[in-house]
């Protein structure tokens, strides 16, 4: 995925200029970005503070962890079931 040169702060000023009444052209050109860039900013980041965003951030980091972890779980139980299905059919 590109990396954005804008951090999610960043972003969340800026659209804050814009609610605040700062013109969207003059805004983009201050910024250097396009209105689409613009629009779609606003549906990912609209109406959100930086302490908000920063909590999805670690909520999404937990997420990804937990998933990591179960994956880890998961292959160590299919593991284990193999083994005793072996133990199980030797006998």
């Amino acid at each position: 995925m590109k990396q954005s040169r804008f951090t999610e702060t960043q972003i969340v000023g800026i659209l804050k200029q814009a609610d605040a009444g700062v013109p969207i052209d003059d805004l983009c050109r201050q910024n250097g970005i396009s209105r689409a860039t613009y629009y779609q900013w606003k549906s990912k980041y609209g109406g959100l503070e930086a302490s908000e965003l920063k909590r999805i951030k670690e909520l999404e980091a937990e997420n990804t962890e937990l998933k990591r972890m179960y994956a880890d779980a998961s292959m160590e139980r299919d593991a284990l079931k193999k083994l005793l299905q072996k133990k199980l059919q030797g006998h």
